[in-house]
């Protein structure tokens, strides 16, 4: 059975003054053990946010990490810098290939580097307004997923508990969502991408997929209830506690659901 995760982005926002104290407050009132929770502050918030979380099972993820081990990139943070701040990273997230013009290459770069250093990553897929309106948009996530994958070793990727994040670029921070129906198509289109197209075969079922772009306590259950999708990545709500308590308790919900039918049929 594939786990149910909400992973907190918490983008450019907190301080290593207030990350902790918001980490141990989301904690403290998320405690579900059916459904995985990760927060990934900021860089210079990791170390408060991992102390703050000591104890708890709630893990702590990079916003990113470079593709080379070391060297002369001013601004940049390796895999190894990350060693003891984060077991999780996010790969290719939307605002990196605008802003950073990622291409899907080079976070294919990344996500082997993360893979090898032991971070368990969550790889970005996601089309823009215009690509979806023109009916691309399957054939445009289709392609980021063989620019970042093609090559990669299937049970490494398995192994490190690799994990898909769908996105659609226009619902990112802009209060519109896809649809549960939408997603839940696209989603099940992400894995016969990697089944058929990236011969993963039956592998791909394995792989969660989340939902992310304006993801809140009000519409986290109607993804929830597709069955092809397995959580939420989370931007802007993940800073309120009120927020994070309801989707993770709505997470739980969907985990035990699944759990009990997976017993039966079993």
């Amino acid at each position: 059975m594939r786990p149910v995760i909400i992973a907190a982005n918490w983008k450019m926002n907190t301080t290593p003054a207030d990350a902790g104290e918001l980490a141990a407050t989301i904690a403290a009132r998320t405690e579900e053990p059916e459904v995985v929770r990760v927060i990934c502050p900021p860089y210079v918030c990791l170390a408060a946010v991992r102390d703050a979380l000591a104890g708890t099972n709630v893990a702590v993820g990079a916003q990113n990490v470079h593709h080379e081990a070391a060297g002369a990139y001013t601004g940049e943070i390796s895999a190894a810098a990350l060693a003891g701040l984060a077991t999780w990273v996010i790969l290719g997230h939307s605002e990196r290939r605008r802003d950073a013009l990622e291409s899907d290459e080079l976070i294919g770069k990344k996500l082997a580097r993360a893979v090898s250093s032991g971070l368990r990553p969550i790889l970005c897929v996601g089309e823009m307004l215009a690509e979806r309106e023109a009916g691309r948009a399957v054939e445009v996530v289709a392609a980021q997923l063989h620019g970042a994958l093609a090559g990669k070793d299937i049970e490494t990727l398995l192994s490190a508990g690799f994990v898909i994040a769908y996105e659609p670029v226009w619902a990112i921070g802009t209060g519109r969502t896809a649809s549960a129906a939408d997603a839940a198509a696209m989603a099940e289109a992400i894995r016969a991408t990697l089944s058929a197209d990236l011969r993963w075969g039956a592998a791909a079922e394995q792989v969660p997929v989340l939902y992310g772009g304006s993801v809140t306590s009000a519409n986290i259950g109607e993804f929830l209830a597709e069955h092809s999708i397995d959580g939420g990545l989370v931007g802007g709500a993940s800073l309120k506690p009120d927020e994070m308590a309801g989707m993770v308790a709505r997470a739980a919900i969907t985990a035990r659901a699944r759990a009990e039918a997976t017993g039966k049929s079993a």
